[in-house]
């Protein structure tokens, strides 16, 4: 990655691909896809921007699950529409209503795996899902990677069905902003018309197609993160929390007797920033990302001195 980038940062007065061409043939082999299946933005909220702007527009209507992502009601209000908060059932599934169809609703976004929790939703129920939805649904795969399985197939099954994925979390590139979308080429063809001339840089689009292209690397990346996650899991449920099984990146603990803030904010005053959450009908808990296992040590320690 990093010798692709200075060979580019080389040629910079020339402008980058508008389509981003070199990255979308090497991820379209990585993943069993055509090119013209791919789009690609500057990180994939990008994406998710770019949906918005295309499909929906001003009084009409998103449907998300809560709690999730909360992007996609701040799209929804910059585009003057409205967004449906639908809560997750308690053993996080989607209950039926999130199916229904409306004549005003024009995307559903699903964070699969789902952030705060790490939890998914099966391919069988988003397949169901957009098969009695009227509109496009967005599965957007930013942790993916981390996950047993990905809808990525789906998307052949069922045009409605569209996969948003990043480069930030499993290639650990968060600082390039790169993201991606895969979608029918009907669909793809439409979004180009929308998104802005030059929305990814060279040096992204340098970058970026290197790294997918170095399977070694976010493999053993990956397994390393699967391996941490577990302990870390692990961990905590010895020191009283319950956690809930992740597959993304990071893990969704509560604590059945402690107060979580001030434990947030111990680990705060220490130097280890994990992310305090506290949702409207929900307990409040604590989302915690795998970091090294020297990180993970001296985030449990300092737990350990507040429960």
């Amino acid at each position: 990655v990093i010798e692709a980038i200075r060979q580019t940062a080389e040629n910079l007065v020339r402008y980058p691909d508008p389509l981003a061409t070199a990255f979308r043939i090497r991820a379209g082999e990585v993943l069993g896809v055509d090119p013209d299946w791919i789009l690609c933005g500057n990180g994939s909220d990008d994406i998710l921007t770019i949906l918005t702007r295309s499909l929906v527009d001003t009084g009409e209507m998103i449907r998300l699950p809560y709690p999730s992502y909360i992007l996609y009601k701040t799209l929804a209000e910059i585009q003057g529409a409205r967004s449906e908060q639908i809560p997750f059932n308690e053993d996080w599934s989607l209950p039926q209503a999130f199916g229904d169809g409306h004549d005003q609703l024009k995307l559903v976004f699903l964070p699969n795996p789902n952030s705060p929790t790490g939890t998914v939703i099966s391919r069988e129920d988003i397949l169901d899902l957009a098969n009695r939805l009227p509109c496009p649904v967005l599965v957007d795969e930013a942790y993916a990677d981390f996950a047993e399985f990905n809808c990525i197939d789906l998307v052949k099954e069922n045009p409605k069905i569209m996969v948003s994925r990043t480069l930030s979390k499993s290639y650990g590139l968060a600082g390039l902003r790169f993201g991606f979308l895969i979608a029918q080429p009907q669909m793809i063809a439409e979004f180009c018309k929308v998104k802005d001339s030059y929305n990814c840089d060279a040096i992204s689009i340098a970058g970026a197609t290197a790294a997918i292209g170095d399977q070694q690397w976010f493999n053993n990346n990956r397994n390393k993160v699967l391996e941490t996650r577990q302990r870390l899991h692990d961990g905590l449920e010895k020191l009283g929390f319950d956690v809930i099984p992740s597959q993304a990146n990071f893990v969704w603990c509560t604590h059945s007797s402690q107060p979580l803030k001030p434990i947030y904010e111990h680990l705060k005053d220490n130097r280890v920033l994990v992310r305090y959450m506290d949702y409207e009908g929900w307990s409040d808990g604590l989302r915690i990302s795998v970091g090294t296992d020297e990180q993970i040590d001296a985030c449990l320690s300092l737990i350990e001195m507040k429960v």
